[in-house]
Formats: structure tokens, sequence, C-alpha cells
């Protein structure tokens, strides 16, 4: 079996500080064999873990579109920040990519998928992230869920992890699959949740790293 975890990020994130070398360690030490790495509008870091580290590493982005949040996996290319929702979906597909809709009923966060727009792209979608451990209230999971069960998507459960000790707490237990974006989907269906949630904490290291980011490029 195999422990994936599809919602991660690394210091190609503006919000997270976390080096490449640290994560492949911390991976290793909590068992996760699969990995997707989805830094915000870029696929750098997804690349770079990809020759680097001895387990299996898939290359996302979470593209921010015109109307939210969008992630894309097994990319070859990176798709453009502030398309429109549709175009953005359309552009991930057009590469063979697969579409997962993250935390799309998190209230607090600004950057969740408007809802006429997650019904535009529903019917583009393969995955739904029916459970993400930075999600502060139980209730947005539920909801992300159920909406993944009355579409017939694929569920996921990820850590969308920011920092190092985030990650190994939440992933999907699945089997090995033949490294398609077809294999990963079909294994999936098939895989466990494990779930436990982050605590509310984590938001204030993403906040401090992108203030200070911030703060870095306007001293130098």
């Amino acid at each position: 079996m195999l422990r994936a975890d599809v919602h991660v990020h690394t210091c190609f994130s503006p919000d997270s500080s976390t080096s490449l070398e640290r994560l492949a360690a911390r991976c290793l030490r909590v068992g996760l064999g699969c990995v997707a790495i989805t830094d915000h509008n870029t696929i750098r870091g997804a690349l770079e873990m990809q020759q680097r580290a001895p387990f299996l590493v898939i290359v996302g982005e979470e593209v921010k579109s015109a109307q939210g949040e969008i992630i894309g996996l097994f990319l070859k290319e990176e798709v453009p920040r502030g398309l429109p929702a549709r175009e953005t979906v359309e552009r991930i597909r057009e590469q063979g990519g697969l579409v997962s809709i993250p935390h799309p009923f998190d209230a607090l966060r600004r950057s969740v998928i408007a809802p006429v727009a997650l019904e535009q792209v529903l019917p583009l979608a393969d995955i739904v992230e029916a459970f993400n451990a930075r999600n502060i209230f139980a209730g947005a999971n539920r909801r992300a869920a159920e909406l993944a069960q009355r579409h017939g998507l694929a569920a996921s459960a990820v850590s969308d992890a920011h920092t190092l000790g985030e990650l190994g707490r939440t992933y999907v237990e699945m089997s090995e699959f033949d490294g398609t974006p077809a294999g990963f989907l079909a294994s999936l269906r098939r895989g466990a949740l494990v779930t436990r949630a982050s605590s509310p904490l984590v938001h204030l290291f993403s906040t401090y790293n992108k203030v200070l980011r911030r703060f870095s490029r306007r001293g130098g």
C-alpha cells in the first residue's frame, strides 16, 4: 500500500519556507510514498523535487484563477494565474492532467473558488478534496465530501502542508499505481482516507512567511 498526500507546498510558495531537502526527509520519516507538490502558481519546486526525491512525486500547481484556486496534477507545463476558472481547467486537461478542487467550502480563505465557477468546472473535474487538514470548520470538509459523492468524483484527503509538522497526519492509503494519471485516479477511488485536522495555528506560520517574504523583497 501507498500513503499519498496530493496537496503539499514548499519554499517555492510565498507562504511556506519548507526546503525540498527537509521536505523529502520528513516524507521518508512519516512514510509518505507519493506526494504532489502543488505550489502557488508555479511548478518549479515540483520539477526539482521530482528529480531529487527517492519516492514518487507528482508535478502539481495550485493555480489562482480569476474565480479562485484550482489544482492541476500531472502537469507538464505551468498554467498561468488569472485566467477564467473554466480556461484554467481546460489548460490542465489539455496537457493530460487531472483537475482537483481544493477546499471548496472553506469560508475563511479568500482564495476559495467562487460558487458559480465551481458549478461551471465540476463537469470537467476529477477530484474534490473531501478532507483538507487546514480547514478549521469540520462542516467545510463534510460538504466537500458530499459534493464529491453527489457528482461521482474521486475524493482525496490532503494535508495542504506549508510546514513540516503537517506532513504525515492526513493522506490517502491507496494501492500502488503505474505512474499515469488514469492509474492514479483509479487507485485513489479505491483508497482509504486517513484524516487528522491540523492546528488552526498553522495559518499563522503561513501568514508570517508571506509577510517575511514581502519585506525581504522590499529590503533587497
